[in-house]
């Protein structure tokens, strides 16, 4: 039984060192990465059976580096290799990120021409298999993937089906991009909209909504803690009405200082409670991936079957370390560790 299974688009991020900006460098680390990849990571580090849906480039380096990397965070991925189809043809998507540094933002390009992801098929993957023999317990869905192209839309709405006839609980992060929706609109507004409504967790901030599902906007209010707070409240409240089958709707909540510190905090709608965590101080190495940390330990928290009080802490624990660690995935090295986070101890333990 998989606890966890989610389609995505295997990349690698390049990144200046000493907190650079990318025109100024020339020494990079490099790193495999996809934001899907990177929330199933909380849960393959702390000993969850994981699994994702991908696909490769035949004989590329890039792809034996990706494959070893997943194998190395104890993530089982199951795709085809495709052709490459010559030096023009397809690769894996490269995202080219700096980290910024104290009153310098992080800037981040990303080349995905010729991805090979975008040719992720339903055609190749034995989903009886995989949801009804092996068994899923939840399956995470990416806007990001679902945007790619037609084929992917298509693919993570079939998913999302097959997933919902097995009983397996769907996650789902909207993750609006509008380049990716561009020319597309109708498509993707009518994709969208079918997965959200078989899904169990909507993931998203209020432009997620909005753009990604047509639900209408918040009166326009203040830009402070509290205003954005029953901003959510008020596009969530709205949601549930479109899509009364959701039983969890959840956000994070970041004021940026600089690019070091952060105000972290989030806010979760489950049954008929909200639980909100005002935002607190952290320390960032790297702010991208505390998103993606947040999502994977919300996840991990019901796939233990926590009280939901537990999923938002453990999801915002998470996130906070994700900004710590120079991979934009988080590593908890144990439950321990994450709780630590929470509790704001940070003292050495030997």
């Amino acid at each position: 039984m998989w606890s966890l299974v989610v389609p995505t688009s295997m990349g690698v991020r390049i990144t200046p060192m000493n907190s650079q900006p990318v025109h100024c460098s020339d020494t990079f680390y490099l790193q495999a990465t996809s934001a899907e990849s990177n929330v199933a990571s909380v849960s393959s580090f702390l000993g969850l059976p994981v699994k994702v849906l991908t696909t490769f480039v035949k004989d590329s380096p890039i792809a034996r580096f990706i494959k070893d990397n997943l194998a190395g965070r104890h993530i089982t991925y199951e795709g085809v290799d495709v052709e490459q189809g010559g030096p023009w043809g397809y690769r894996h998507q490269f995202n080219i990120a700096d980290t910024g540094c104290g009153p310098r933002g992080p800037r981040v390009h990303n080349d995905r021409a010729g991805e090979v992801g975008r040719t992720l098929n339903i055609k190749d993957f034995d989903l009886d298999r995989i949801f009804g023999k092996e068994g899923v317990r939840i399956l995470h869905l990416s806007g990001l993937i679902a945007a790619l192209s037609q084929e992917t839309s298509n693919f993570c709405l079939e998913l999302a089906r097959t997933a919902k006839k097995h009983g397996t609980l769907i996650s789902f992060d909207l993750n609006y991009r509008a380049s990716f929706w561009k020319g597309r609109e109708k498509e993707l507004a009518d994709t969208f909209r079918n997965i959200a409504g078989i899904s169990d967790i909507l993931l998203g901030n209020e432009e997620d909504f909005q753009l990604c599902l047509g639900i209408e906007g918040p009166e326009e209010g203040g830009k402070d803690l509290a205003s954005k707070i029953e901003s959510f409240r008020e596009m969530i409240n709205r949601t549930r009405r479109s899509f009364p089958g959701t039983s969890v709707f959840a956000t994070t909540l970041r004021e940026v200082i600089s690019t070091s510190e952060h105000l972290w905090g989030a806010i979760m709608f489950e049954g008929d409670t909200w639980h909100i965590i005002e935002p607190r101080e952290i320390t960032v190495l790297d702010r991208i991936g505390g998103g993606d940390g947040f999502v994977g330990g919300l996840l991990y928290g019901i796939l233990k079957e926590w009280e939901p009080e537990k999923w938002i802490r453990f999801g915002w624990a998470t996130g906070a370390l994700a900004t710590t660690q120079i991979t934009d995935y988080a590593q908890p090295a144990d439950e321990e560790q994450v709780w630590s986070i929470w509790k704001g101890n940070a003292r050495v333990r030997r």
